[in-house]
C-alpha cells in the first residue's frame, strides 16, 4: 500500500535552508525561481522534533559511534585501558577498508539503532574476556572481527532508519533502503531573495555620550508558499521493522505521529533570527493500493499569482493543485482507495469532488491510521 502526503506550507520571512553562500536555497521550475527546501532538511527536521522523539523508535547520526559504545563498556565494568583500545578498534569497522583513525572517529558518517550500539559493545566486552590480556586484544584487526560482524548485521533498526533508509560501505552494518520517498518543496510562486540590513547597538556606547553601531551586517531570506509531497510505501516500512519486537504496533503508531511531526515541525534554519513556525494550511493524503506514485508538483508549472480576484496566495494555490488532482484523476484514472483533504481557511470546498474533508488535522491523521487496519 501507498500512502501519500502532499501539503501547502506558507511561511513568513525566513532563511530555513541555506546554501554555502548562507542564502535560501532556491531553484528554477516552470522557467521562474522558486524558493526551496531540500528533501534532507525537510527529514531531518521531522526526526529530530519532540514529536517524533516521543515515538521511542529513533538512531542517531554521526562518526562518533566508538565513543557511545565506548560507554556503554564503561558501565560494563571494562577497565580503561581496553575501553582506550576498543576505540581505536572500532573506527575501523564503519569503513569500508577496516582502516583504524586516529581521531576516534570512524570515517563516514552512520545511522546507528540504539540497539547496534548495545551489541557492539556487548559483543567488544566478549574479545575482552576471551583474549584476557591487553597485548593480544590490541593485535585484533576491524576485519578480523567476525564474531561483531554476525552479531550486528541482523540488528533491528528504528522507525527513522526504516523510513528515511540509510546506505553504508562497511560489511558491518546492513543497507536499508528507504520506505519513504521525499521531495524537495519549492514555492508554488515565483521568489526573489531579499536581504535584512541591520546593526547592533553597544550599550556602553549610549552610556559614554558616544555614536555608532557595534557591529553591522546583513542575512538573506524570502517568503514562500511551499508544496511538500512525500510517498510512504508501508509494506517496505514493515518489512524494514520486521526483526523488531511489536512492529505491526509500531507501525501504527508510526503513521500519525510522522503525519503530526510533518505538520507541526519546521526547519531550524535561523529560526532564532525569524521565528517562522507555522502549521499547514492545506493537507491531502492519499491511499492506493497499486504502487504509482504522483507528485502533483506540475500543478505549480505556471507560478501561482497574488493578484486578481482573491488575493491569498494560500487560496490560489490550493485551487491550482486541486484543479490539477482532478485533471489527472480523469485523464490517468490511477486507482485512488482513500483521499482526504484539511484545509482549515479553504471555503471553497466544491473543487476537491474526489475525497473527504475534514475539519481537524486530528481526523485525518486517525483515518490514515485506520487504512492500515483494512
Amino acid at each position: 500500500m501507498l500512502i501519500e502526503i502532499h501539503m501547502l506550507k506558507n511561511y513568513p520571512p525566513v532563511n530555513l535552508n541555506r546554501d554555502e553562500s548562507g542564502m535560501p536555497k532556491t531553484c528554477f521550475f516552470g522557467g521562474v525561481q522558486r524558493g526551496r527546501i531540500s528533501s534532507q532538511c525537510l527529514k531531518r527536521s521531522w526526526r529530530t522534533s519532540e514529536i517524533f522523539k516521543n515515538l521511542g523508535s529513533y538512531g542517531i547520526r554521526t562518526r562518533r559511534m566508538p565513543d557511545l559504545a565506548a560507554e556503554k563498556l564503561e558501565t560494563m565494568g571494562v577497565p580503561d585501558e581496553y575501553i582506550g583500545e576498543a576505540k581505536k578498534l572500532l573506527t575501523g569497522i564503519a569503513n569500508k577498508d577496516g582502516k583504524m583513525s586516529q581521531d576516534g572517529k570512524t570515517a563516514q558518517m552512520i545511522f546507528y539503532a540504539e540497539d547496534e550500539i548495545d551489541r557492539i559493545a556487548s559483543e567488544v566486552k566478549k574479545m575482552i574476556e576471551k583474549d584476557a590480556s591487553l597485548e593480544k586484544f590490541k593485535k585484533r584487526k576491524p576485519k578480523e572481527m567476525k564474531e561483531l560482524l554476525e552479531a550486528v548485521k541482523i540488528s533491528p533498526v528504528t522507525a527513522d532508519i526504516a523510513l528515511f533508509g540509510r546506505m553504508v560501505t562497511s560489511e558491518y552494518f546492513a543497507d536499508v533502503d528507504a520506505a519513504m520517498q521525499v521531495a524537495h518543496a519549492i514555492s508554488t510562486h515565483a521568489v526573489n531573495r531579499e536581504s535584512d540590513f541591520f546593526t547592533a547597538v553597544d550599550d556602553l556606547l549610549q552610556e559614554r555620550d558616544e555614536s555608532g553601531a557595534g557591529m553591522m551586517g546583513d542575512v538573506d531570506y524570502n517568503s514562500c508558499c511551499y508544496y511538500e509531497y512525500a510517498s510512504l510505501d508501508t509494506d517496505a516500512l514493515c518489512d524494514n521493522l520486521k526483526n523488531v519486537e511489536g512492529s505491526q504496533e509500531l507501525v501504527q503508531k508510526l503513521i500519525p505521529v510522522l503525519l503530526k511531526a510533518m505538520a507541526y515541525s519546521n526547519p531550524s534554519g535561523k529560526q532564532n533570527t525569524f521565528a517562522g513556525q507555522i502549521v499547514p494550511g492545506f493537507v491531502m493524503a492519499e491511499c492506493k493500493k497499486d504502487k504509482i506514485p504522483l507528485s502533483y508538483v506540475n500543478a505549480f508549472e505556471l507560478p501561482v499569482s497574488c493578484w486578481g480576484e482573491n488575493p491569498r496566495i494560500v487560496d490560489n494555490s490550493i485551487k491550482k493543485l486541486l484543479q490539477h488532482v482532478e485533471c489527472m484523476d480523469r485523464a490517468y484514472e490511477l486507482p485512488i482507495e482513500h483521499r482526504i483533504y484539511f484545509a482549515p481557511e479553504f471555503k471553497d470546498r466544491q473543487d476537491g469532488k474526489n475525497g473527504q474533508w475534514v475539519d481537524k488535522y486530528s481526523e485525518l491523521m486517525d483515518l490514515c491510521a485506520g487504512w492500515l487496519k483494512e
